[in-house]
């Protein structure tokens, strides 16, 4: 394209324009640099594989930059072993490639990932592995991006220059790993989520899990088929739904049900039905929000439990309901109403956060506190300057799919008016 050759003539006669100080000047001497002549995808996750595969079928290329060395590295590397898509594969697909029709209702981690390769080769998609972006910055000299990345031992510095930059790092970038006083007094493992694969290691002993999100429930549930013996920490209220109402799933028919009425009222159902199905969640320890599972979801992004039997080993006194813990000690753990517990391990599931704000040089599009986008979907997928987000809506694998079109749509129409 006539801006790459038009950048690269700028910086062999005036350097100045984009390097301030012999420092910087020094840096791009050893700095690698390539023009991409489409947009610059950080991610290589479903996201970042929805927005590629959108733009080939534009006729568009772009360039995935991933720090791992595979795609969907959060499901292949920090999943456990367990792990079914925890909605029907209908609100899972990505745009422009439904699962095959032999897969279950709920396909399993390996079924997922098998269907995400097979994505990929489709719309042969080969991301850059195992290359961390650093940095992400918009030049206004050029009206251009600049993405620095470290390669795989942290020595090859590459500088990516682009003019539409697509960040697909999502929702779940980096564990969330709290401190608690006493941790380094406790002497038996603590370890995220991310680290779990099965209960195979933990058989008769006393493990303590906190949080109880999808991922919290889960692991202890996996822990009762292996005999252990788990604690599930209860610190803040939450929503627990069945994962299906009479057969249909609840997420299924709350999406349907929301075509015709209003939030309140279907909120109002699902908590009918649950306590109907479920019992009250409140007689172990577990109570609900003030506002329904739907408006909590809308306001604050938490997303309410689908129960796939996890209660029930909880009403059955196979797993414990603790309160927050107070402090930490040599294999054992206090609570805030007094009560001190002993374990052999304690494992957090307490969730991921966003990573965008530690490297993209930019706060008005994404927001300082939580790294997400300030504004509210369906708007949060454009920024400025050619800066766009899609994984970030809070709404799954569907939302990220229309994130995906409408980029691809936008980006077109811009390269259409500057042909």
């Amino acid at each position: 394209m006539d801006f790459l050759k038009e950048l690269e003539g700028k910086r062999v006669n005036d350097p100045l324009i984009h390097f301030q100080s012999k420092t910087d000047m020094a840096a791009a001497k050893t700095t690698r640099r390539i023009l991409v002549p489409g947009p610059v995808i950080v991610g290589a996750g479903p996201s970042g594989l929805a927005a590629a595969a959108c733009l080939k079928e534009k006729g568009i290329p772009s360039l995935i930059l991933e720090r791992a060395n595979c795609i969907a590295s959060l499901w292949q590397l920090k999943t456990y072993d367990r792990l079914r898509l925890h909605l029907p594969k209908k609100f899972c697909e990505l745009i422009l490639m439904p699962f095959p029709a032999d897969f279950p209702t709920y396909p399993t981690k390996q079924q997922f990932l098998g269907y995400l390769k097979a994505y990929a080769e489709r719309f042969d998609l080969k991301p850059a592995f195992n290359t961390t972006v650093v940095s992400a910055k918009y030049d206004t000299c050029s009206g251009l991006w600049l993405v620095k990345t470290l390669g795989l031992k942290n020595e090859e510095v590459t500088e990516y220059v682009c003019q539409c930059l697509i960040v697909a790092t999502g929702e779940n970038a980096e564990e969330v790993v709290p401190e608690f006083e006493g941790t380094k007094d406790f002497g038996g493992p603590i370890f995220h989520t991310s680290s779990y694969k099965s209960g195979e290691m933990f058989r008769e002993k006393k493990v303590l899990v906190v949080g109880c999100g999808n991922s919290g429930m889960e692991v202890c549930l996996d822990l009762c088929n292996y005999n252990a013996k788990p604690s599930l920490v209860v610190k803040d209220s939450v929503h627990i739904l069945p994962q299906e109402i009479l057969g249909i799933s609840t997420f299924g028919l709350s999406m349907w049900l929301l075509k015709w009425l209003p939030m309140r009222l279907v909120d109002r159902f699902l908590l009918l039905v649950s306590r109907f199905l479920l019992g009250d969640t409140a007689r172990f320890g577990i109570h609900r929000p003030r506002r329904g599972p739907l408006e909590l979801k809308s306001v604050t992004g938490k997303t309410p439990v689908l129960d796939i039997g996890t209660l029930a080993k909880i009403r059955s006194g196979h797993i414990k309901v603790c309160k927050a813990i107070k402090q930490v000690k040599h294999q054992s753990v206090e609570f805030i109403d007094g009560k001190v517990e002993s374990f052999d391990a304690i494992i957090l599931a307490t969730g991921y956060r966003s990573n965008v704000m530690s490297w993209l040089k930019e706060t008005s599009m994404f927001s300082e506190k939580n790294g997400l986008p300030r504004k509210a979907y369906p708007n949060g997928w454009k920024g400025e300057s050619g800066l766009y987000s899609v994984g970030f809506t809070q709404r799954g694998l569907l939302g990220a799919s229309m994130d995906a079109k409408r980029i691809a749509e936008d980006i077109e129409h811009r390269w259409k008016a500057e042909k």
